[in-house]
């Protein structure tokens, strides 16, 4: 397997190269929706699906399509979510949000692009496999996993309940509610889609699944606590925004000593789901450990 910097390399070097030729009367719209993907960020997600196709002994450059479309979609959401209607954030990765330099109509637009493009990506790259029936299959469960995980049912299920989230009316379900699907569903999803991807088998996709759920409540609640301890600087976005709204999360309804142990705890069950891969899986073993320090 690769490192983690190496995936994430050919991840940016290849990012647009699924973008559809845009009409001079439309330009505008490519020109925003790449500047919010060149902006930066971890591409974990593309990262977890590239890495799980290539441990389940897939070829990555098939996975590729599926790995972008994952990152046009998580795009967009932070696009949609900076909006002032949403979380009105106007710095992302310590860059101007997409409407402080588009404007909001065209901020809206780009979003809706991007989650298109990843659409019409993913259904373009099963045409390549009308003569191998099983490929094809398995790449059509590999984009029906990151639509589910994206939909309403996952990412937007988990937006709404936030959206709606009162500081004095919440509970211990919602926060969870909102922790398991806001962040976590598009966490898990690249996992499954990458290992669909590469023909692995029910077991392994069933323990690596369990693995990315814990990972994604993990790095949201990791994302609490530094909304309350982090670094503005470092984080690139302004920080309290969930005190600021009126919101609660995990830390305001357990407190930091029990989100601390509980970022512990979600690390330790998703290096135990994949156990049994012994010194195989360490690209995952450090990858959850290394999130749980994180400091951005």
């Amino acid at each position: 397997m690769l490192k983690y910097d190496e995936y994430k390399d050919i991840i940016n070097e290849r990012l647009t190269d699924f973008f559809p030729e845009i009409e001079p009367f439309a330009a505008t719209i490519g020109k925003a929706m790449e500047y919010s993907l060149r902006v930066g960020g971890k591409r974990l997600r593309p990262v977890l699906l590239l890495s799980a196709c290539d441990f389940a002994g897939g070829n990555i450059e098939e996975a590729l399509p599926y790995a972008c479309s994952l990152e046009y979609i998580h795009t967009y959401s932070l696009i949609h979510d900076d909006l002032p209607a949403m979380d009105n954030d106007d710095l992302r990765r310590g860059k101007p949000t997409n409407h402080m330099v588009f404007g909001e109509n065209m901020a809206i637009l780009a979003g809706d692009g991007l989650l298109n493009t990843a659409a019409e990506t993913m259904a373009r790259d099963l045409s390549k496999y009308y003569d191998n029936p099983e490929k094809m299959v398995n790449h059509a469960k590999a984009g029906l996993a990151i639509i589910e995980g994206a939909g309403v049912r996952g990412m937007i299920a988990g937006q709404v309940a936030d959206v709606e989230n009162q500081y004095n009316a919440a509970t211990a379900e919602l926060v969870q509610f909102i922790e398991d699907n806001k962040t976590g569903a598009l966490l898990t999803c690249p996992v499954i889609a990458g290992m669909h991807i590469a023909g692995a088998d029910e077991h392994m996709i069933e323990q690596f699944s369990i693995y990315a759920n814990r990972l994604g409540i993990a790095f949201q609640i990791a994302d609490d606590i530094l909304d309350y301890e982090g670094d503005e600087e470092l984080m690139g976005k302004k920080l309290n925004k969930d005190q600021d709204a009126g919101k609660c999360n995990y830390v305001c309804v357990h407190g930091m000593d029990a989100a601390k142990a509980k970022l512990h705890q979600l690390t330790e069950e998703a290096k135990e789901a994949i156990a049994e891969y012994g010194d195989d899986a360490q690209f995952f073993v450090e990858l959850v450990a290394k999130l749980e320090t994180r400091k951005a």
